[in-house]
């Protein structure tokens, strides 16, 4: 009996262990502008991607809630966002997360987001400025040897909306980049970025990746392993 006893309160000690070392990821997809049809699709795509690899999924468009949660957050996603999302306050309490050491990855229409907030545009790299109709295109991968984008074939052909880009932080490390010549509509010439991060005094990393416009996109293996991949980078965690 009272090995039984010993081995339940081991077995609740190892359980409580593992829930606490769970890392935990916020999905932010408040919209003030145009909203993506591809959200739920890519919602859902990310909470299977973090259940494959136990990390927790938190998923609001509610910008309160979201900041009064990001002490208890390792990393967080802005899924598509657009437009002004932040009261000047809620600005404040994300900007103090990210200086403390917090997480960020940028999907698809995180750059058509917060265009009068000045950090911010520094912060995300670059800002959406247009796009052409969705087609094929071409991605070329500049970063073979890194870890978010080594899966990827050196050419990668795929369909989605392309993003041009303006005010782009020369600080900006170029993971992927677009061939202008395989698609019609490019704007940014030879120097045409499409997946980027940074790393800052403090701890803190950012990613952005221009794809996931369409719905298709998220059941993309590719696609979906180069997301993974991105999120491993944030929480130095690796296959």
């Amino acid at each position: 009996m009272k090995h039984q006893k010993l081995l339940l309160i081991l077995l609740f000690i190892f359980c409580f262990s593992m829930a606490n070392a769970q890392q935990n990821i916020s999905v932010f997809y408040k919209t003030a502008g145009f909203k993506h049809e591809s959200i739920p699709t890519g919602i859902q795509a990310l909470k299977e991607i973090a259940a494959d690899n136990g990390w927790k999924v938190i998923a609001t468009d509610d910008a309160e809630k979201f900041v009064s949660e990001l002490s208890n957050i390792d990393a967080v996603i802005f899924l598509s966002t657009t437009g002004d999302i932040f009261t000047e306050d809620q600005q404040e309490k994300f900007t103090n997360y990210i200086e403390n050491g917090g997480n960020f990855f940028g999907i698809h229409a995180a750059s058509d987001t917060e265009y009068d907030w000045p950090w911010y545009g520094k912060f995300i790299g670059a800002y959406f400025e247009s796009h052409p109709r969705t087609q094929e295109a071409t991605v070329i991968v500049e970063k073979p040897k890194n870890h978010m984008v080594a899966h990827l074939p050196k050419r990668w052909t795929r369909t989605d909306e392309w993003y041009n880009f303006k005010n782009i932080n020369s600080n900006i490390q170029v993971l992927l980049t677009l061939d202008e010549t395989s698609y019609e509509g490019g704007k940014n010439g030879d120097f045409h970025p499409h997946a980027w991060y940074q790393e800052f005094e403090g701890g803190s990393k950012m990613v952005y990746t221009g794809g996931g416009h369409t719905k298709e996109s998220y059941a993309e293996p590719l696609f979906r392993e180069h997301l993974k991949r991105c999120i491993q980078f944030l929480l130095d965690k690796r296959d």
